[in-house]
């Protein structure tokens, strides 16, 4: 898992030619005028997920894992807690295909904070349970990288 500020996404660039591609339009685009729901990069290697809502309790969320897509996760406006661990130390359910998910259980977790301007790399073993409360609810603007791995 990486955590940092877009204004640093040229550090990240030499991860994958995906990656550099996902962080080149978050930094790039004018995120306020995207429309919620899908807007294509690189056809199906690379796509944006856009979404606005409001964070919520651990007790109302679940874990979850990737097999063919790294995301990066970019907090647009708000703040956000991100829970993440290893994957290989959770319980995890059957793999779906079709959606690309495992839903996993565990309490080995750690948490990051992302505010305006921040972004996580999530990788395949890297379980995680985005969208969390803080110190309150916020209002999230979020744009989920989707790269998918050869």
């Amino acid at each position: 898992m990486v955590h940092d500020h877009i204004k640093y996404a040229s550090e990240y660039f030499n991860l994958s030619g995906g990656i550099r591609a996902a962080l080149e339009f978050l930094a790039t685009s004018d995120l306020a005028a995207l429309a919620p729901g899908r807007h294509d990069v690189r056809g199906n290697e690379v796509f944006a997920l856009v979404s606005d809502y409001r964070t919520r309790t651990p007790a109302e969320a679940f874990w979850e894992a990737h097999r063919r897509h790294v995301d990066v996760q970019f907090v647009h406006r708000g703040l956000e807690r991100i829970a993440y661990g290893d994957l290989a130390l959770f319980d995890a359910a059957p793999y779906d295909a079709e959606r690309d998910l495992i839903v996993a259980t565990g309490e080995s977790g750690r948490y990051v904070e992302v505010g305006p301007g921040g972004f996580v790399i999530l990788f395949p073993h890297d379980v995680h349970m985005p969208g969390l409360t803080g110190h309150r609810q916020e209002a999230v603007r979020k744009v989920v990288m989707k790269v998918r791995l050869p």
